[in-house]
């Protein structure tokens, strides 16, 4: 499996807070804080903006790290990802990822 893919599908090479943490992008940090402020109805300051990778050893953002309920769902399985979880196709968690983003299904069934 592709390490950047995060245990619920999403890719987070592509994540707008693993890029900002990887170039070191200050600008990018205040533009995605403000958007995820904005959807979530919280504070979310450019400081909070620090991720490598929801798998991969490092910094994560404080939603990442100890809130997101399918990441520790998937650590507490011992899980590489919710692709090799025996109730993947009725998980209430995971569908709310899925149901919109097939991207998110397809890495979780073949693992690329």
């Amino acid at each position: 499996m592709n390490p950047y893919i995060a245990y619920c599908g999403l890719d987070c090479e592509r994540c707008e807070a693993r890029l900002a943490t990887v170039h070191n992008d200050a600008t990018l940090r205040q533009k995605v804080a403000k958007e995820w402020s904005d959807l979530n109805g919280v504070e979310i300051t450019p400081e909070m903006i620090n991720c490598v990778g929801c798998r991969i050893d490092g910094v994560k953002t404080p939603y990442c790290d100890s809130i997101c309920p399918i990441r520790q769902c998937a650590m507490g399985k011992e899980l590489e990802t919710c692709g090799d979880c025996g109730e993947m196709k009725s998980c209430e968690k995971l569908g709310a990822i899925t149901e919109y983003n097939a991207d998110a299904l397809k890495h979780l069934k073949t693992g690329v």
